[in-house]
Order: structure tokens, then C-alpha cells, then sequence
């Protein structure tokens, strides 16, 4: 089966649907990157944050696939925000995942109270991209404000910006920049999860139990995180559903074989509630920001 893509800015191809690795434990992170790959998947999603960076290598290599057929994304952390600190951490990245290339590279967050090494660690990726040891470069949980104020004092659009994005927080306005700057909006949490995570606030409500997606869901024959995943795909956004189960990792990618009607992608897109489920990027973390990232 041909997987769907989208071409980023600079033509680079990206496979539309991708495994995420946030919160999988490094002993189960190789086993689930496997099952995705002998599942279908060409796209491993993971960061330097995760942790878990050298089990996905790991995983990679045990699937059998060849390297170049694999999309591999990952992200710096905060800190290592900086020119010298960020050329570091491709290494420090590049040593865990046992790769000589990336194919995606982002900023982990914009970090605006220190802005001026979140710029100066995107002047590192550009010095990447240009020696050919990325093939693209990007950002996460950039407003459309610190858009402008990257693209102010760089030279290189991000090809993608990896944001929080489900039918409950669809950031409509974020899209629409991120559109118009020729930018691919790539969703994390695209099914929702982080609605339901224990301890991240009282009176969630999943968006997997939501009735609307729920009857679009029983009309096709889908699971609601199926029709989540279908919705992103046809309005052009990118996704990397996480799990570790292989029968989760089989679902989500089923997603190539139904289409959503223009009615019922409106009425997920009328689910929109404008309220952020995860971190503001907007807050200073220094707790979490200045964690270090290990060498190895």
C-alpha cells in the first residue's frame, strides 16, 4: 500500500500518519517502534525530552527496513537552546538514534523568556539543514506570535510546527498562519489523549467518549480515534498518534480506507472549545526547561 504524504516546504515528503513515542518507556519503546514499521508506518516521531531516542533506533533497526525508507523527527529540549549548545544536541541525538541524518529536526518549545537562544538554536538547524545533515527543520508549540518573531531573525520558513491539536482545541487561528507561511501543522495528542491523562486537571472530558465523533464513528464502521485521525488527514494536517500496543498501533494507521463527509468534518470541526488541554507555551518552566539532556 502507497502511504499517503504531504511535501513540506522545501519538497521533502513526510508520511501523513506517524508512531509517537511520548511517554513510552524505553523498554517498551523499540517493541512498539517495531510493530509500527512491520505495520506499515514510515514515520517514528520522538525527541530528546522522550528519553527515548536510542530505543527507537533500536527499534528501527530491528524492524529490518532500511533507514531511507523511515522518516525520522526529533526534537531539541530547552536545554540545549543555543548555536553551539543546539549543533551539540544534533550529535547527542544522532549518537543515541545511531544515525548520521535526521529528517526532521525541531525546537521543542519557544521558550519566549529566553527567546534569544530559542533563536540562536534555530540559526543552529538552519547551519544543519544547509550541510545536508538534516533534511528539514521546524518547531513545536509555536504561537502564531512566535512565529513572527523566529521568522524576524531567520532566514529558513519552518517546514512543520508540531502543536496541540484534536477536535476540542483545533486552533484555528494557528492553522491559518501556519498556512499561510507555507508551514505543515503536524498534531500531537491528535486523538485527544492529553484530554484524559490522569493529573492534568478536574472535569475533562475525553474527546474519545464524545457522542458526535461517537455516531461518525458507528456511520463508517470506524473507531473514533480512526475518524480523529481521518479528520486530520483530509483537512492537511500531519498526526502521530502514540501507543505501545499493537493493536492500537494497527488502528490508528487503518485510516487510508474511508472518507469523511464535508458535513461530518465540519461537525468535528464545530467541537472546538479554544481551550488548551496541555502546557501553555506561552509559561516560563525553568523546572521542566532546564532539565538536562544526557550525553548518552
Amino acid at each position: 500500500m502507497s502511504i499517503p504524504s504531504f511535501t513540506l516546504n522545501n519538497g521533502v515528503e513526510i508520511p501523513a500518519i506517524g508512531l509517537g513515542v511520548y511517554q513510552s518507556a524505553p523498554d517498551e519503546t523499540a517493541a512498539a517502534v517495531q510493530t509500527a514499521l512491520r505495520t506499515g508506518y514510515r514515520h517514528i516521531d520522538t525527541a530528546a525530552a522522550y528519553r527515548n531516542e536510542r530505543e527507537v533506533g533500536q527499534g528501527i533497526r530491528d524492524s529490518g527496513i532500511d533507514r531511507d525508507e523511515i522518516f525520522v523527527e526529533t526534537k531539541v529540549w530547552v536545554s540545549d537552546f543555543g548555536y553551539d549548545e543546539t549543533l551539540h544536541a544534533f550529535e547527542k541525538a544522532t549518537g543515541k538514534l545511531g544515525f548520521d541524518t535526521l529528517d526532521l529536526l525541531i525546537l521543542h518549545q519557544p521558550a519566549p523568556g529566553r527567546f534569544e537562544r530559542t533563536v540562536a538554536a534555530y540559526r543552529a538547524l538552519e547551519t544543519l539543514l544547509g550541510e545536508g545533515r538534516v533534511r528539514s527543520i521546524g518547531v513545536s508549540n509555536f504561537t502564531p506570535a512566535h512565529l513572527e518573531r523566529l521568522l524576524a531573525e531567520s532566514s529558513v520558513v519552518p517546514a512543520v510546527n508540531q502543536v496541540e491539536l484534536h477536535p476540542y482545541f483545533a486552533q484555528p487561528e494557528l492553522q491559518a498562519t501556519d498556512a499561510r507561511l507555507g508551514i505543515l501543522t503536524q498534531a500531537w495528542s491528535p486523538i485527544g489523549g492529553i484530554t484524559f491523562y490522569p493529573g492534568w486537571g478536574e472535569h475533562r472530558v475525553s474527546v474519545m467518549d464524545d457522542e458526535a465523533i461517537a455516531a461518525i464513528a458507528a456511520a463508517h464502521g470506524k473507531s473514533p480515534a480512526q475518524v480523529m485521525l481521518r479528520w486530520h488527514l483530509q483537512e492537511g494536517r500531519s498526526a502521530i498518534p502514540k501507543s505501545t500496543n499493537p493493536l492500537r498501533i494497527a488502528e490508528n494507521f487503518d485510516v487510508f480506507d474511508f472518507e469523511l463527509t464535508p458535513d461530518e468534518l465540519a461537525r468535528i470541526d464545530a467541537l472546538d472549545t479554544g481551550r488548551r488541554s496541555g502546557p501553555d507555551p506561552d509559561v516560563e518552566r525553568p523546572e521542566i526547561f532546564d532539565r538536562p539532556i544526557a550525553e548518552a
